[in-house]
């Protein structure tokens, strides 16, 4: 199952992917990690397709990656009275906290902390932004506003603030329930919603308790002004344009992801890009031109997956739309101009020894007939460093813990091989010599870069590197260590 790429591909799991043979036919088509959303479905059918992903990778024996994705607070209007109701530009609307069926010229919003912050000039947006209104008056229980952008609004349609930081948590009481049964289950991966300050992704850290790594989603302009100090406290991030679209101006959502994906690399976390990727391919075999620039756009930007959602989950083409993601990353990636780019966007603050290694493991890579860079890792660090390097030849990464390899599947460039357990470098170079071949991503006459930290089994430790033949009988021939 080697793959011809480095970006990964993430595929959402849901109706029109449920059984075996589907969440089969998505990984041979190229999903890397699946996505399990937790806004639709209940525990037992996200549990039952956990497990086909584990029954496919003891198969396969390459480990898979499982991000869960929480849903995170819902901003709702109430319900009308007489059914949908049409808003008409200038008209005067007012959101309040009575539960009393709305009519046109009012209706409930049930969520006293967006009055508690509200101000004039604020905006609210209803329906994925389709209806735009201004507030011109509030109090702690109410807002009259204007209609900026007419249309008709009905029961519990959907409303973003995004003009003020709301004082909402991120995690509601089903996402508390709903982390704690992924944790349980053995996801890999937390996407945590509704992130507006580092305190939010320092919460699901704490209930996480080291069993899933999180990855905050950036989709309200207030984790944009915050980001560097989010992805401090991150593990990875998802740039979810989607909703940073119908909270800020279209046309700022592609610098916005331009600036992300390159803080993430400087940081080497790895980084999603996501929604509407392939969207026309929900109900059509073949993406818009369009689309393809955008799923391009992203992988000559450097970023570490792109994701599949409805395209993958609900649409009527799920395997058609990995594969043409695939196809896309394959030939980007072969194009002379893509080496270029990475390059001149590769940016790194080198601190420790650590840098140091995997910065010169590239070097060499690059300046000699080296066909593989192996990492041993037990935490994954040495594997991300790597990564963060987008090395011109393929990352081997070994490690004994399996959640470590499975945790990497997201990373640019990673090939995961959990490995038993060494104490000697010499066994540790045979080991990697024996994962490249078998990979087929080196012949016997070639020559791999082994990265490694002594003593074994220790995170944090890389300090050693060493550029080693793939035949074992040549590594055993020459000095003992």
């Amino acid at each position: 199952m080697k793959r011809l790429r480095n970006v990964k591909i993430v595929a959402t799991l849901g109706p029109a992917s449920s059984d075996y043979e589907m969440i089969r036919a998505l990984f041979e088509a190229g999903a890397d990690v699946f996505r399990l959303n937790m806004s639709h479905g209940s525990h037992e059918e996200q549990a039952a397709r956990y497990e086909i992903i584990r029954r496919i990778e003891k198969e396969t024996g390459r480990p898979i990656g499982v991000l869960a994705d929480l849903q995170g607070p819902k901003l709702r209007v109430g319900v009308f009275g007489t059914g949908p109701v049409e808003l008409a530009e200038g008209q005067a609307f007012r959101f309040d906290l009575d539960p009393a069926p709305g009519d046109e010229t009012r209706v409930q919003l049930p969520h006293p902390e967006i009055f508690q912050v509200l101000e004039p000039g604020a905006h609210l947006l209803v329906n994925d932004g389709k209806i735009r209104l201004r507030v011109e008056e509030c109090d702690k229980q109410s807002a009259r506003a204007i209609v900026e952008v007419g249309g008709t609004i009905s029961d519990r349609k959907g409303v973003n603030v995004p003009d003020v930081v709301l004082p909402l948590a991120a995690l509601s009481e089903k996402d508390r329930e709903d982390l704690e049964f992924a944790c349980d289950l053995g996801v890999d991966w937390l996407a945590l919603s509704f992130v507006q300050r580092p305190k939010d992704v320092e919460e699901a850290r704490d209930l996480a308790r080291g069993r899933a790594a999180i990855l905050s989603k950036i989709e309200k302009p207030a984790a944009v002004m915050a980001f560097d100090d989010i992805l401090k406290v991150s593990d990875g991030i998802m740039v979810a344009r989607g909703d940073l679209g119908v909270e800020l101006p279209v046309e700022s959502v592609p610098p916005i992801q331009k600036r992300l994906v390159r803080a993430c690399r400087s940081a080497g976390k790895p980084v999603i890009v996501a929604t509407q990727m392939l969207e026309s391919m929900i109900e059509s075999p073949v993406p818009t031109r369009a689309e393809v620039s955008d799923v391009a756009t992203a992988i000559y930007e450097g970023t570490d997956a792109v994701m599949l959602s409805a395209e993958s989950a609900a649409g009527k083409y799920p395997v058609e739309a990995v594969r043409t993601m695939n196809n896309v990353a394959i030939e980007v990636e072969s194009d002379p101009n893509y080496r270029e780019i990475i390059e001149a966007a590769r940016k790194i603050d080198r601190k420790s020894v650590a840098d140091g290694i995997v910065s010169a493991a590239r070097e060499i890579a690059e300046t000699t007939d080296i066909k593989v860079i192996c990492c041993f890792t037990q935490s994954g660090t040495t594997a991300l460093r790597a990564a963060r390097e987008r090395p011109s030849v393929p990352i081997i990464a070994l490690t004994p813990l399996i959640d470590t390899a499975r945790r990497l599947c997201l990373s640019w460039g990673v090939n995961c091989v959990q490995s038993g357990e060494v104490e000697r470098f010499k066994m540790a170079v045979v080991a990697a010599a024996r994962a490249a071949r078998e990979s087929g991503l080196a012949g016997e006459r070639d020559q791999i870069v082994v990265t490694a930290g002594v003593p074994f089994n220790i995170p944090g430790t890389t300090n050693i590197l060493r550029v080693a033949p793939c035949d074992e009988r040549l590594i055993f021939s020459s000095d003992p260590e």
